[in-house]
């Protein structure tokens, strides 16, 4: 278990220009532009082009972010630098009974009710429209849903929780919309925006599953394997520029979380996790 407190974050602050698209009549339609996902993948393209390579200081800057902690560049491009990999020797969890942070970002742990329907930050959705898929979702009654919430400023590389057999990546299509609270208001963001799932059979905590979740000028969620072995730690894939949100689904009676985050939780607060860090126990 966790032998520190850490840091937490309050619920959010709207920044102008999510009022302007969520709340505006103009802003609602250029957001209906902005979603498009040709206009993503437009905005991908430039982040991918050298062109892009000036922003890379400044948002550095702006972000106070650690480079220390990743490869050394030149990066070509934006997306390069977004994407980029951490050193060599930085630390995971190597006790093979802890569940670890499959990213840097934002926690919530969610406890799934009999009627398979809670709340993300406002917004009910169940399992089964999260995964089309009914029969699967019935596995998770009972069990734990945790979110993970990753802001630009965030390291974009995931990894596994645990080692184990996975089978194929399971990608829905939907529209773009940013994962912050403000855009609950008019969108269910769990059913429109794109996501990829992915079943694993782990060592530690049965069957588990992954769902990697886009967001606004997200065009591309990339996982590096199909169907096969994987251990804890490997790089499951990436995001490109923007932000997103990893779900993990555990099962009833396989973990026991940090109680630091179920009560960070039940106060409305998210938990600030890093890739590779102690969140739970198997049981």
């Amino acid at each position: 278990m966790a032998d520190r407190t850490r840091p937490v974050l309050h619920p959010q602050n709207e920044s102008g220009s999510l009022k302007f698209l969520y709340r505006t009549f103009p802003g609602r339609l250029l957001l209906r532009l902005l979603v498009n996902r040709f206009v993503s993948q437009a905005g991908g393209a430039f982040m991918n082009s050298r062109l892009s390579r000036g922003m890379i200081k400044g948002f550095i800057e702006k972000n106070q972010i650690d480079m220390n902690r990743y490869e050394e560049g030149p990066f070509q491009c934006y997306n390069a630098f977004f994407s980029r990999r951490l050193r060599e020797g930085v630390s995971m969890d190597g006790d093979p009974k802890s569940l670890i942070s499959p990213c840097d970002a934002k926690l919530s742990v969610y406890r799934i009710d009999r009627e398979s329907r809670f709340s993300i930050k406002g917004t009910d959705y169940s399992i089964a429209e999260l995964l089309r898929n009914s029969e699967l979702a019935e596995m998770y009654q009972g069990g734990l849903c945790l979110t993970f919430r990753l802001t630009v400023d965030d390291y974009h590389r995931y990894c596994y929780v645990d080692s184990g057999t996975k089978g194929p990546n399971i990608f829905i299509p939907g529209k773009l919309h940013t994962v912050q609270p403000i855009a609950l208001e008019r969108h269910d963001i769990y059913k429109e925006n794109c996501r990829e799932y992915t079943v694993m059979d782990t060592d530690h905590f049965g069957r588990a599953v992954q769902v990697e979740v886009g967001a606004l000028m997200v065009g591309k969620i990339d996982n590096f394997k199909e169907a096969g072995n994987f251990r804890k730690g490997e790089e499951k894939g990436m995001f490109q520029f923007g932000g997103s949100t990893i779900v993990l689904l555990l099962q009833e009676g396989c973990v026991r979380m940090d109680q630091e985050l179920l009560a960070n939780t039940g106060n409305n607060l998210e938990t600030i996790v890093k890739i590779g860090e102690s969140i739970g126990r198997a049981i």
